[in-house]
């Protein structure tokens, strides 16, 4: 995607007030012998072949192949600053490009706040050039807003975390060399830009996010009029494709030329006038040999741009010759077909994550092994979970033959105003973008209603922008877990060709729809920790946990268990996942895929259930299998060890979280104190990360070091970190053991009175704020619920332990006192302006608390406010009822208080 230039008259203005002293800014060259990778307790076999000048050197585009060009990858200078920094004057260091300033392989590996800004700068020479030649600089993504400067004058800018384009920047290059800065804008999950499952505090289903540049970087020379892009669509069914494709030219007289071959051979060729800046040809395929995953079958194909038979310009690309929508089988069912045949897709839910590059794979062996890993454990399918991968991950994906369900990246949940937009530019520009790739079967609009909006709308708008895939409008609009419905939907899967849902862990299948194929969107999560594989030995995650012994047994009973779904009619399962992904410890390889958790033959034997490939590389090598007996079991054997001395330091570790699963906390204290006593410096990250989530009690060593240096413990691991540890130790020994008898009142004030003496003010806030929570939940008693949350919020607003728009909406409900209503809205008001300024259900609460005070007309405007951030969701019903309440003064609240 070209972006738009500014115009020079105006770049020069700007240019002249902004960088003034330009250049002067620091200048010194990069010490390529200081690069290495930041530590991270994790990495893949692949790491080590990264080097600043091993860097992704690969063609980034295989569907658009020209010869000249030229890979910026490498060491960058970089800065973070803050937002109003016109421009660095000074850089902290060197960044290794794409790696994202995230990752360890960036080499930097810090956050980037939504109130900084991420600088690139780096150099490149002018190339030589004829009067007709013109140099593009392309991006292959960078998260998630971006300016470019070249010498001093601002060249254009770009939005879009996950798209690729890119710059004409002949005209802003001098002779000699020239410098390039970047300016980038992240704010992760804190804006209004599609994020997916990154988050600045990660944990659990969400992950590390990765700023800045995370795709190649690189130069192409191109003729004056170029090709700039095509769109091709194939026709099995009469043999043929249709191209259509994009120039540059404004000349006359020109002429586009395609070819194709197979193994060298032309087979088709087929040329036609260009008669304005694009083109449309049809070219008939004789006996059209199928794409398919058993046959993953590739045309070469190329363009030409011609003037009086003279070569202007020239591409190579490829294409494959498939088809998938929906038919009906011989038993009548709606099922998913390719190239007019039912082939059921057996698939698994692909995160996109490295431990050591984040969103970006060490090197492009490690990308396109994750594609044969999938398809060597005998999967078919993958879905692509909320992420746009780079041009060369679907290349490898139709080279090897693999079906790809590819999701859209949601937008924020809370739908704040402006984020839609901005979500279907994005969707409408992935589209095109990735058009051509025969892997992709099917788009995937939501997931399980993250972000999710007029979904008949938007659904309808994918399918017009592509007639030839299939259409998930919602996977997992009905969510399962242990066989308990989340949530309802009045209207799920509304112009979607397959009805979808989740279902957690064992599988299960959707109502059928006529014309609609049925399809288990997400199903498995089984759990299985690795010692020494794990992102986080602390808190490994998955919907159940299980032995590793226990794994291949139920994974085989849940494929059993499809076997006979989709004799009723399914025809498309996704297990999640492949591999584990930070926290998550779900996958059937570890992280690093140095450990796969089945053994791959008896893996493929239970997939062969399902589907018997017949293009699997049984030879390919995927990962050591996991030792079976390496578990929690060997706890007793490792406690007789540490009894007879053995004192090693990660084997405490171990045994400390061991005993901590096991609840034997008398051995996990004692261990946990030796463990801590090692330490020579206690108050690095790690450490005190592991104190944090392994303090269990106030006679644990690492509680004394929380209680007695709080604001160095918050300056490592996060501001109130020490507090909140501090907290939960004294709600478990001075609180919770009086609240195990539910017939009998705890005597609150004795309990408060002994937990202030004890703790001081940080035991009073904890206090308070457990009196709340009791007669909210407890008691229903209203009346102590209104005076406490009083007493709490006047101590603990800029730090409040509960979420402020989920605990004042029950005070809106059930409270009539006008001074505690009062009270709460000006809570509600603190809380929109620093934490829920996006969010609808906090605008809604802050509305019925004005309106409740009899302020309507301030809580109409609101009102109104929640209701177009809600435009249509799902829940969009209830805003627009209180809304109407409101403007014919009726009460909003429950009349029965």
């Amino acid at each position: 995607m070209k972006m738009k230039l500014i115009t020079t008259s105006l770049l020069c203005i700007i240019s002249n007030i902004i960088f003034a002293q330009g250049n002067e800014r620091q200048k010194k060259p990069i010490d390529y012998e200081k690069y290495h990778s930041k530590p991270t307790p994790l990495v893949t076999r692949w790491a080590k072949d990264v080097t600043p000048g091993n860097t992704l050197k690969d063609y980034p585009r295989p569907q658009m192949v020209r010869k000249d060009w030229k890979n910026l990858n490498g060491l960058w200078e970089y800065a973070i600053t803050d937002s109003n920094v016109i421009s660095p004057f000074f850089f902290d260091g060197s960044i290794l490009v794409p790696y994202p300033l995230e990752s360890a392989l960036s080499g930097v590996q810090k956050s980037l706040s939504p109130e900084k800004r991420l600088w690139y700068r780096t150099n490149i020479s002018n190339p030589s050039l004829n009067n007709t030649e013109r140099i593009l600089l392309h991006f292959g993504a960078i998260d998630w807003q971006m300016v470019l400067f070249i010498n001093n004058v601002m060249v254009g800018q770009h939005t879009g975390g996950y798209n690729s384009f890119y710059f004409d920047i002949t005209n802003y290059l001098k002779s000699g060399d020239n410098e390039l800065l970047i300016k980038v804008y992240d704010p992760s999950d804190k804006g209004l830009n599609p994020h997916g499952k990154q988050v600045l505090n990660p944990g659990n289903i969400y992950y590390t996010p990765s700023s800045g540049i995370w795709q190649t970087v690189w130069l192409e020379k191109v003729p004056e009029s170029y090709i700039d892009d095509f769109k091709l669509s194939c026709n099995i069914d009469n043999n043929s494709i249709s191209v259509n494709i994009k120039t540059t030219t404004k000349e006359k007289n020109l002429a586009i030329e395609a070819v194709v071959k197979t193994q060298g051979k032309v087979i088709a060729t087929k040329k036609v006038p260009l008669p304005g800046e694009t083109a449309d040809i049809n070219i008939d395929i004789p006996n059209s040999h199928l794409w398919s995953p058993d046959d993953p079958f590739l045309y070469d194909l190329s363009f030409k741009l011609l003037k009086n038979k003279e070569t202007i310009d020239s591409v190579d690309s490829y294409f494959g010759m498939r088809k998938i929508d929906i038919q009906k089988d011989t038993k009548g069912f709606d099922r998913i077909f390719l190239n007019n045949k039912y082939t059921y897709n057996l698939g698994i839910l692909d995160q996109g994550f490295w431990p050591e590059g984040l969103y970006t794979a060490p090197t492009d062996e490690a990308l396109e092994f994750d594609i044969k890993a999938v398809k060597a454990m005998g999967f078919n399918t993958i879905r692509k979970h909320i992420k746009i991968e780079p041009d060369r991950w679907y290349y490898h994906a139709d080279k090897i033959g693999v079906l790809v369900w590819q999701d859209f990246v949601n937008p924020p949940h809370s739908l704040p105003d402006g984020s839609k937009p901005i979500f279907e530019g994005e969707t409408s520009t992935t589209i095109n973008q990735l058009f051509n790739h025969p892997c992709i079967i099917s788009w995937v609009v939501f997931n399980e209603r993250w972000g999710a909006y007029d979904q008949k709308r938007i659904t309808e708008f994918v399918k017009k922008i592509d007639t030839t895939r299939i259409v998930n409008g919602h996977s997992g609009e009905l969510l399962f877990v242990d066989n308990q419905l989340r949530e309802p939907s009045l209207t799920p899967w509304e112009s979607s060709d397959v009805t979808d849902v989740h279902s957690y862990p064992e599988p299960r299948t959707p109502p059928g729809l006529p014309g609609k194929a049925k399809v288990l969107g997400e199903f498995g999560g089984v759990g299985v920790s690795v010692f020494g594989h794990e992102w986080d030995d602390i808190q490994g995650w998955g919907y159940i946990q299980v032995k590793p012994i226990e794994l291949k047994s139920r994974y085989e009973n849940m494929t059993k268990m499809l076997k006979d779904l989709e004799a009723n009619g399914l025809s498309a399962s996704i297990y999640t996942q492949p591999y584990d992904v930070e926290g998550e410890e779900n996958g059937l390889l570890t992280y690093d895929r140095e450990i796969i958790k089945i053994p791959i033959d008896e893996l493929r034997s239970i997939n062969k259930i399902i589907i018997n490939q017949l293009s699997t590389d049984t030879g390919f090598i995927i990962a050591n299998n996991i030792d079976i007996k390496d578990n929690d079991d060997k706890f007793g054997e490792l406690l007789n060890k540490y009894e007879k001395g053995d004192r090693d330091s990660i084997f405490l570790r171990r045994l400390t979280l061991m005993a901590i699963r096991k609840k034997d906390q008398k051995t996990a204290t004692k261990v946990g104190n030796d463990y801590l006593g090692q330490m020579s410096y206690p108050f690095s990250k790690e450490n005190l990360t592991f104190m944090f989530k392994t303090i269990r009690t106030s006679k644990d060593v690492g509680f004394k070091i929380f209680q007695n240096h709080v604001e160095k413990v918050n300056s490592r691991i996060g501001e109130k970190m020490a507090e909140l540890k501090i907290k939960e130790i004294i709600n478990n020994e001075e609180i919770e053991p009086f609240l195990v008898n539910d017939k009998k009142t705890p005597n609150w004030d004795s309990i408060q009175h002994s937990i202030i003496n004890k703790y001081g003010s940080l035991g009073e806030e904890l206090i308070l704020g457990k009196r709340m929570i009791y007669y909210y939940t407890v008691t229903q008693d209203w009346k102590n619920f209104g005076k406490y949350y009083m007493l709490y919020f006047q101590k603990a607003l800029k730090h409040p332990e509960y979420l402020i728009n989920n605990i004042t909406w029950p005070i809106f409900e059930h409270v009539n006192d006008v001074k505690i209503l009062e009270f709460a809205a000006e809570v509600m008001r603190y809380d929109l302006e620093t934490w829920d300024s996006h969010n609808a259900e906090a605008y809604d609460t802050y509305a019925n608390l004005l309106h409740k005070l009899n302020n309507s007309k301030k809580a109409i405007e609101w009102e109104e406010k929640a209701l177009k951030m809600k435009k249509g969701a799902f829940n969009e019903k209830i805003f627009v009822e209180t809304l109407q309440k409101m403007k014919a003064g009726l009460p909003t609240w429950p009349q029965n208080n």
